[in-house]
This record gives structure tokens, C-alpha cells and sequence, in this order.
């Protein structure tokens, strides 16, 4: 079986949506061999190539909540994704342009090694949300490609150019066409998953689509679009 999923780097419920459906995975013998698709989806293609506001004011002004308010919301967030087991430090990330991540993923993707790929996903994550370093960073990208296992040359070429640029466009325009506005969005069989939805919901889904019912469905959790992340 195969899993298709649009993220974004900088989208917090991407980070838990994706943990949550690990274990998902892991919890069901029969998906051993699933395989995992990531499509790029950028919350905010016109973002800088550095921060300009902490997270707390950023989100204060995305939804027009107080600081103190805006503040209460990340640490509900953080500590959903600490409940993951994740080191999840969103209150001190550093919002840039997300462009040059998906386009490392991409180039990892091209080499058809799966493991690769996660260790450039699963690197990328931590080092905005645990690390707290800005994606856009070119050096950052190159160090984390090379510690990974991509070719040092290849990565560099590949930053220095726009290789790729035109796939994760296509990967977001894909979304856009298919009625897909928020992220993450999971896509297994006939069946879709919309936000971040609790281990058990998704191990159900899973279940579903194993099943291979006919008439598709979609769950609804937490989810990041353009406008911000959906958290009521």
C-alpha cells in the first residue's frame, strides 16, 4: 500500500500528524511495507530568507488574538507534540521560506531510497521545530544533505539552482486541483486523511482502506493552510 501526504516543514500538526500515523502504521502488521510519499506544500511561498517575528507575535497577528492568548495556543500545541514524544520547541521556531527544504526532499526522493528520504524529513523537522533554525538557510540545508547521506557536490549544485522548483510547484498546484488547501493531508487508497488526527483515528482509517471498502471517506483533525493552523 501506498501513502500520500502534502506537508510543509514549518506546519506544527505536520510534524504530529506524521508521528501519529507512524505509529499508526506500526500498530498494524499488514503495513509493514507501506510506502510513504511526501508532496510539498509551502504555507507561505512569499516567506523571507529570514525570521522577521518571534512565533508568539506571529501568531497573535495571524489570528488576531492577544499576545498572552497567542502564547497559551503554541504551549497547547507543544505539548501535543511533546505527548508524541517529540522535542517540540514551537514557541522559539523561526519562520522562513520553506522552498529550499522541499527541494533537498526532492532530490532525496530521486535517489528511490526510502530511508534516505526519512532521515532528510525527519532531520528537516527537528531542526525547525527542536533546533530551531531557519529552513531557508542554505549552509543548514547542505550540512543536514551531507550528515544524511546525500552526495555533498550534488546538494550544493542542487541549492545553487532552482532543480526541483518546478516539482514542488507542481506537487502544491496538484493539492490545489484535488481540493486540498491544508496540510497534513493523507491520502491512502480511497480514503483521505485531513489534519492531524489521533493515533487510533488513523490506525482506522488504515484499517478501511485494507479492507478495500468501496465508498471513500474523509476524517477531519488539526491542520495548517494558508490563512494559519486550524486549531478549534
Amino acid at each position: 500500500m501506498k501513502i500520500t501526504y502534502w506537508s510543509d516543514y514549518a506546519c506544527p500538526y505536520c510534524y504530529i500528524g506524521e508521528e501519529r500515523l507512524k505509529k499508526a502504521i506500526e500498530s498494524i502488521p499488514e503495513m509493514k511495507n507501506v510506502q510513504l510519499e511526501m508532496k510539498a506544500f509551502q504555507l507561505d511561498p512569499s516567506a523571507g530568507e529570514h525570521a522577521v517575528s518571534d512565533t508568539q507575535t506571529r501568531f497573535a497577528d495571524k489570528y488576531g488574538i492577544s499576545f498572552e492568548a497567542a502564547g497559551r495556543q503554541i504551549e497547547n500545541i507543544s505539548q501535543m507534540g511533546i505527548a508524541e514524544g517529540l522535542d517540540f520547541q514551537y514557541a522559539s521556531t523561526l519562520f522562513t521560506n520553506t522552498m529550499d527544504a522541499h527541494r533537498l526532499t526532492k532530490l532525496a526522493q530521486s535517489k528511490g531510497n526510502p530511508a534516505l528520504t526519512e532521515r532528510i524529513i525527519s532531520a528537516l523537522f527537528k531542526a525547525y521545530f527542536t533546533d530551531n533554525k531557519e529552513l531557508a538557510d542554505k549552509a543548514l540545508l547542505q550540512s543536514i544533505g551531507e550528515a544524511c547521506g546525500l552526495d555533498a557536490a550534488e546538494v550544493r549544485e542542487v541549492l545553487n539552482s532552482d532543480r526541483y522548483r518546478d516539482e514542488v510547484i507542481s506537487d502544491e498546484n496538484e493539492a490545489f486541483q484535488n481540493g486540498i488547501h491544508a496540510v497534513p493531508f493523507f491520502v491512502v487508497g480511497k480514503y483521505g486523511i485531513s489534519g492531524a488526527q489521533s493515533v487510533e483515528g488513523m490506525k482506522a482509517t488504515l484499517q478501511k482502506a485494507l479492507e478495500q471498502e468501496t465508498e471513500a471517506g474523509m476524517e477531519q483533525g488539526m491542520s495548517c493552510g494558508l490563512d494559519g493552523c486550524r486549531i478549534g
